[in-house]
This record gives C-alpha cells, sequence and structure tokens, in this order.
C-alpha cells in the first residue's frame, strides 16, 4: 500500500456534512492509505449518512467531549476497530449564541464554548493516549487565527486563543512519549458551523481580496491537505506550531 499515512489508523472528530474540514481530512486520510473511525454526537444518523459518502466505509464512534464517562470508555470503544492510533484530528468547536456577544457574554456561555472548543483537545488528547502511546503519533487540530479580534467572533476568538495554547502545552507534555500536536488554522468556509456564527458574512466575505494566494470560501480541501501532511511522517519534529492554510490572509496588514 502506497500513500502518505500507509497503514496508519486515524480517528477524525468533527465529521457532519460533506462541506466540513473533518470530512474531506477523512477522505483524504483515506486516500492516502489510512484506516480512519469517525466520532460523533447528537446527530449521529446525519454523521453515518455522511460516513458512508466516503471512499470506504469508516465506523462512527459516539463521543460527548464534555462527557467524563465518554472520554473514559473511548479507548475500549476505539478498540473494537483498530488496534492502536497513530493520528488523531480535533475539529471540534461550539459556542452558545451569548458568546458571540463580547459584552454581555456570561461566564456560563463562555464557559460552554472554552470546554466544548479548547479544553477538549486535552481531554480528548488524554482519552486516546491508550491507544497512541505505544508508538507515538500525531494530533492536529482545527483553528481560527486568533492572534487578532474578529468582528462578531468575540468569546469563540478566545476560545481559539485557548486551543492554540492548550496545543502547545500538550506538544511540551507528550513530545518525550512521541507524540506532535499542532494546529491548522483555517481560513473561514461556508458550513454548517459558519451558519451559527452571526455575522459570518460580515467575517468571511472579503477574504478572498486580503488572500494574496486566493481564497474559496466553499473549499474544504486545502486545510484538508494540511492536516494530511501534518499527520504524516513529513514533519517528524515539528510541534506545537500553527499551519496557516488561508490564502495568506493573515499575514496581510489592513
Amino acid at each position: 500500500m502506497s500513500g502518505l499515512l500507509a497503514g496508519k489508523r486515524v480517528l477524525v472528530t468533527g465529521v457532519l456534512t460533506e462541506a466540513s474540514i473533518a470530512f474531506h481530512a477523512a477522505r483524504l486520510a483515506q486516500l492516502e492509505g489510512a484506516e480512519v473511525v469517525l466520532t460523533g454526537f447528537g446527530r449521529l444518523s446525519l454523521i453515518e449518512r455522511t460516513a458512508a459518502l466516503l471512499p470506504k466505509p469508516a465506523p462512527v464512534v459516539e463521543l460527548d467531549v464534555t462527557d467524563q464517562e465518554h472520554l473514559d470508555g473511548l479507548a475500549g470503544r476505539l478498540g473494537e476497530y483498530v488496534d492502536g492510533l497513530d493520528g488523531v484530528v480535533h475539529s471540534i468547536a461550539y459556542g452558545p449564541p451569548g458568546a458571540f456577544h463580547f459584552l454581555d457574554g456570561t461566564w456560563q456561555d463562555v464557559s460552554s464554548a472554552v470546554h466544548v472548543s479548547a479544553y477538549s483537545l486535552k481531554s480528548l488528547t488524554t482519552a486516546c493516549l491508550p491507544l497512541l502511546e505505544p508508538r507515538g503519533g500525531s494530533v492536529v487540530g482545527v483553528t481560527f487565527d486568533a492572534t487578532v479580534a474578529w468582528p462578531k467572533y468575540d468569546w469563540m476568538g478566545v476560545a481559539k486563543a485557548a486551543l492554540e495554547s492548550t496545543s502547545r502545552y500538550l506538544a511540551r507534555d507528550l513530545g518525550p512519549r512521541g507524540i506532535r500536536c499542532n494546529l491548522v488554522a483555517a481560513g473561514p468556509l461556508r458550513s454548517m458551523a459558519a451558519k451559527s456564527i452571526p455575522g459570518f458574512s460580515e467575517l468571511a466575505d472579503d477574504w478572498h481580496t486580503r488572500a494574496p494566494a486566493g481564497w474559496d470560501l466553499t473549499d474544504p480541501d486545502p486545510a484538508a491537505r494540511g492536516i494530511i501532511a501534518l499527520l504524516s511522517d513529513l514533519f517528524p519534529r515539528t510541534t506545537g506550531e500553527i499551519v496557516h492554510v488561508d490564502g495568506g490572509a493573515h499575514m496581510m496588514g489592513a
């Protein structure tokens, strides 16, 4: 078998529809030779229908990253399908409506956003450690550049900053165990997740003019390719990094 991920076993979270970065990461992982398992929560029938669109059938394991019982049992449930993991893709984010109003957002709003969008990178990774540790591996998360204050993004921007910091600390603590942790900072995409962001169009519509390499709001493939590269063995000593896949918009001034 040939391919960047030949013989690897990869867990992909966050697949909901074909428009998601996670779906395309799972698709490309399979095409590059990986055995893929998906997780989902709440809309399992939809996720299973989406999984059926992948090049090969992929099992779906229920996982609520805020439920400690789900996390404690994850390695055992994954063990029904794979005998270990070489890669984990974290593509999970959520913010209640109040998280998109910075001055009015309550701690309940903020804590929910941080729990699901940032802390879950740590909890998911540690839940997978029994399957990752024997050979080491790569954890790749998806972020939205948190170095600036974006219109309308508000406490979700803070949650993404927490996600990016969490990735660095995981890289520090798990590097000696042979586990790398990196993030892909993707440009905005018109996905199911985007529909929950008030004012998304204001945030995204000028992206193609800001990105010198161009950007397509409907194409998750470039970000997915970044994930595949970081899952592969092409970056054996790269960890704690944030790779921008956004057409270059992040480095442009006003």
